[in-house]
């Protein structure tokens, strides 16, 4: 459904895709563009079909747009935004922004879901020196071989998934290992960056096997099957999106009892949907979880977030609040809205955030998240599953180096 609503101070109707509480489907998605007016200085946010948490990364940056605002905005003016569909196709992304970006002269680029739709938007950015941050595609070409001047992260990548994920894993007495993902960039970006990592620390695992099925298949069940003829220790599994969720259902009604990992699957989008439903015992990893940290900081977010839309956050409202704050906090130290002098304070700029103090690292342009790896688990007060047992691994210790990033790019 469309939702039509009057920003503060915009004058103009904003429309955005309503796509409930629950777990967002395909035909959601996020991206900014920003620009200055003579009545100030505004975003656009450019929608199209997404993966699972889109909608929380346009209410996450409309919150924090709101508390800019709210204290006289940037530079002495407040931030408008609207959205527009680029329907998770890549053509129709970078027809957007070339439209923005040439005929309506925005500033700034804020976006997407569509990894394909993401590297040819920052290609454009780039011939064009207009900044480009990135709030929820997972390629880690984005700040890596295709990386640059005008482009930066405010979510995780495959390649820090991929580490993160094997630090953990590499602890655990599991030998003998099985790969089930979707067959797309995502599914196998993320299995190759978690065995990659996981063999480097631990040589002596082993693959026993791999099944690979359509993005959005329904019945995950013939792939389990295969699985359990392997009889691995361990299961890496590299869903996205609402197919996480449908990953979940089938392990609990199968009853499949083989340890599994899976990106997101300790998110709240994955878990909340499935209520008390969802499988015990299955570890995760993500950027944020409404109830940790435990922080003062988190807990305001919470607060602000729950009265704005009567709803917890999700990761993804995480990538979108900082990246207001970011932006915000970029402008008041470049003193201009001169694009380049923008890009300079941004370049290693570190803030407060609700999961702790983020730097948007100067060499690579990578957000420094902590990642949060955990285990679904039922637990008192809470009407799903969530994660417990959890291990914070700090951005530097999993991100790639600065040497490692520079090199994709020669």
């Amino acid at each position: 459904m469309d939702t039509k609503y009057n920003l503060p101070g915009a004058g103009h109707e904003k429309f955005f895709s309503d796509c409930g509480n629950g777990m967002l489907d395909h035909r959601c998605c996020a991206s900014i563009l920003r620009r200055f007016t003579d009545q100030g200085r505004y975003c656009r946010y450019v929608s199209g079909p997404a993966l699972t948490y889109s909608q929380d990364v346009l209410d996450g940056f409309k919150l924090a747009v709101e508390e800019v605002n709210g204290k006289g905005g940037v530079l002495g003016r407040k931030i408008e935004f609207v959205i527009r569909d680029d329907k998770f196709k890549p053509d129709i992304a970078l027809t957007m922004a070339k439209d923005l970006i040439l005929k309506e002269r925005v500033d700034l680029i804020i976006g997407t879901t569509n990894s394909a739709a993401t590297l040819a938007i920052s290609d454009f950015a780039r011939k064009e020196k207009v900044p480009f941050i990135v709030t929820d595609a997972k390629s880690e070409k984005v700040t890596g071989e295709k990386g640059h001047r005008y482009v930066f992260n405010a979510n995780e990548n495959t390649a820090m998934i991929g580490k993160a994920t094997a630090l953990v894993l590499a602890k655990k007495p599991y030998k003998k290992y099985f790969i089930a993902g979707e067959d797309y960039e995502f599914g196998h970006a993320c299995a190759d960056a978690v065995w990659k990592n996981l063999k480097a620390l631990k040589p002596d695992v082993q693959l026993v096997g791999e099944s690979w099925r359509k993005v959005g298949e329904a019945d995950v069940v013939p792939y389990l099957t295969a699985v359990l003829q392997k009889k691995p220790d361990c299961v890496i599994h590299t869903s996205g999106g609402s197919g996480v969720v449908n990953l979940l259902k089938t392990i609990k009604s199968m009853g499949f009892k083989i340890p599994s990992y899976q990106h997101n699957s300790t998110e709240l989008a994955a878990l909340a949907p499935l209520g008390m439903e969802a499988p015990e015992g299955i570890m995760g990893t993500s950027n944020y979880h409404y109830y940790f940290p435990s922080n003062p900081e988190n807990k305001a977010f919470v607060a602000k977030f729950r009265k704005a839309y009567n709803r917890y956050p999700r990761s993804t409202a995480l990538y979108g609040y900082i990246t207001g704050q970011f932006i915000a906090k970029a402008y008041e130290k470049a003193k201009s809205d001169n694009r380049e002098k923008f890009v300079d304070a941004l370049s290693g700029l570190a803030i407060d955030t609700p999961v702790g103090k983020i730097e948007m690292r100067a060499c690579d342009h990578q957000a420094t998240l902590p990642m949060f790896f955990g285990v679904t688990k039922k637990v008192k007060g809470y009407d799903f599953l969530i994660a417990s047992d959890i291990v914070t691994i700090p951005g530097k210790d999993y991100l790639p180096t600065c040497e490692e990033v520079l090199k994709t790019r020669k």
